[in-house]
């Protein structure tokens, strides 16, 4: 069976040839339901999204070839591709990376920073060097990001050691979702520590993604 290349654009998949004026976000799993939020919220329908995997997040240095890899296999498919990453503990390798292939990325050390707004972040940076942040993706997710790759799991009384230093947790909403709100409590409690939660919003992701 044959699909024309309208269906297949129409549905957001790869056509063959580039496809017109449609924009590639190429983003880490850990902000493709945002993404996809802005996506519907906005009418921006020229955009698909490809995700790498969120478990980067545990291992930055698979973030730079794979970004670079999928950029080659898909930029002639597309007018416009752009990286919703930020630094991400790639050490601005990301950055030299996605100038050198010709593609935008977010600014920021990363997600924490422009979900708060950098700016506003790098303020606070000094005051709040001793607290521990999650997002929606890592409230949901704790303990698939957190509580086991650390061995919490097996080894709870390791919390204080890992985590005596921190004074706080900062629980940055993206959304004002109360089973998060619960579960963030959850989180803190794990931790033994207090919980700060502070709606943000999709803060510059969405400033990011808007000009597109």
């Amino acid at each position: 069976m044959q699909i024309s290349d309208d269906i297949l654009t129409e549905k957001g998949l790869d056509a063959p040839g580039q496809q017109v004026g449609r924009v590639l976000i190429l983003a880490c799993g850990a902000l493709a339901r945002e993404i996809l939020a802005l996506v519907a919220a906005n009418g921006w329908d020229h955009m698909d999204l490809t995700c790498l995997p969120a478990n980067y997040h545990l291992y930055p240095e698979k973030i730079v070839g794979a970004v670079e890899k999928t950029v080659l296999e898909k930029q002639a498919q597309y007018s416009r591709i752009f990286v919703a990453y930020a630094d991400c503990g790639t050490g601005g390798l990301l950055e030299a990376k996605c100038r050198e292939l010709g593609v935008d990325m977010i600014a920021g050390p990363h997600c924490y920073s422009f979900y708060e707004g950098n700016e506003a972040f790098a303020q606070k940076a000094g005051e709040e060097v001793t607290a521990f942040y999650l997002t929606d993706f890592l409230v949901k997710q704790f303990d698939a990001f957190v509580w086991k790759p650390m061995g919490l799991d097996r080894h709870p009384e390791l919390r204080d050691m890992y985590f005596g230093n921190y004074t706080k947790l900062i629980y940055q909403a993206q959304t004002n979702n109360p089973e998060l709100d619960a579960k963030a409590e959850e989180c803190a409690q794990k931790l033994g520590l207090p919980l700060e939660r502070r709606f943000t919003g999709y803060g510059a992701l969405q400033k990011a993604l808007a000009p597109l």
